[in-house]
């Protein structure tokens, strides 16, 4: 076996990997969606509305704070 065979499967073995990191990270937003525990419909009007006197998208609690 040559170099260009390992680097074929190689290629081959890591873009599968990324398909699926990919699926599971789509499927981590779906179910996320669909528990209720994010709401995504927010996130996609962050462009539109941000202007410093907007209102954040999520509030952040003192117990949050404390947290990190």
């Amino acid at each position: 076996m040559d170099i260009a065979t390992f680097q074929a499967y190689g290629y081959f073995f890591f873009t599968a990997f990324m398909v699926a990191v990919l699926y599971g990270y789509i499927y981590h937003l779906y179910s996320a969606e669909k528990k209720g525990t994010r709401d995504y419909e927010k996130y996609g009007n962050i462009a539109l509305h941000d202007d410093i006197t907007d209102q954040p998208i999520e509030e952040i609690s003192k117990t949050d704070e404390i947290k990190k």
